[in-house]
């Protein structure tokens, strides 16, 4: 049987989006991906093909709408109450209330995941979504990832959190107590690889300047180079500010 979804996280009649995404998700908890298709879809969202085509170019598609919808659902609370935590504790009660979000569409989570893993071309595809949402749990745990290095934060975080589901996914407690302490275990290991990572950004920022300055230096040179010198040139003037 399907695991419906709670009646607050269901679509209105009239969010075509809203709808298709309820549909792939309650088929998907009672059969196969690859076997449903999107006129099966259509079909359980009551909506036309046309309609599908206009809301989404694809399954796969659909699946990220779903990621956006959780998103939202814990961008939605409030995190003002946080605010007194360490960004780690932070981190885990909105990825906890992440996984609360994803409660209800449980069963259909565990065939897409499953789905993800025999196709590698829609998986690496999903990675990118996961990537993005993972930076908007970091926003509302008030944590930072900008540059290279905040892209290394990301990706993991995001390899990460698939772990914790596959915990989750298996988690008969009603108090989730191994998928909390697989969340607590992978955040401390984050934690301190984050710490490293922070480390040597910081040793060879320095280092990036120069570099960069140096590269800015040769541009100058260079495009002084290209050209004879006018006798109204403005001299030692930087015009590569224009």
């Amino acid at each position: 049987m399907a695991t419906r979804p709670k009646s607050e996280g269901k679509s209105s009649p009239t969010d075509t989006r809203g709808k298709i995404i309820d549909a792939l998700m309650e088929l998907a908890a009672e059969t196969r991906f690859e076997d449903i298709s999107i006129r099966d879809i259509c079909t359980a969202a009551a909506v036309s093909l046309a309609d599908f085509r206009d809301a989404f170019p694809s399954k796969g598609a659909v699946l990220a709408g779903f990621s956006r919808r959780i998103d939202r659902a814990v961008l939605a609370h409030d995190t003002g109450e946080l605010a007194d935590e360490n960004p780690r504790e932070r981190l885990f009660d909105v990825l906890m209330r992440r996984l609360e979000a994803m409660t209800p569409y449980r069963e259909g989570v565990r065939e897409a995941i499953a789905w993800l893993r025999r196709e590698p071309v829609a998986a690496l595809a999903m990675n990118q979504v996961s990537t993005n949402s993972m930076r908007f749990m970091l926003e509302a745990a008030g944590i930072e990832a900008r540059g290279a290095a905040g892209a290394v934060k990301l990706q993991g975080l995001a390899l990460a959190w698939g772990r914790v589901l596959q915990i989750w996914l298996d988690d008969d407690d009603p108090a989730l107590s191994k998928t909390m302490a697989e969340l607590d275990r992978m955040l401390t290991r984050g934690e301190r690889a984050v710490a490293g990572l922070d480390r040597v950004s910081a040793l060879t920022s320095p280092f990036s300047a120069l570099v960069q300055a140096a590269f800015e230096a040769g541009r100058r040179a260079r495009r002084g180079g290209s050209r004879p010198a006018r006798k109204d040139d403005p001299g030692d003037e930087d015009v590569t500010a224009l």
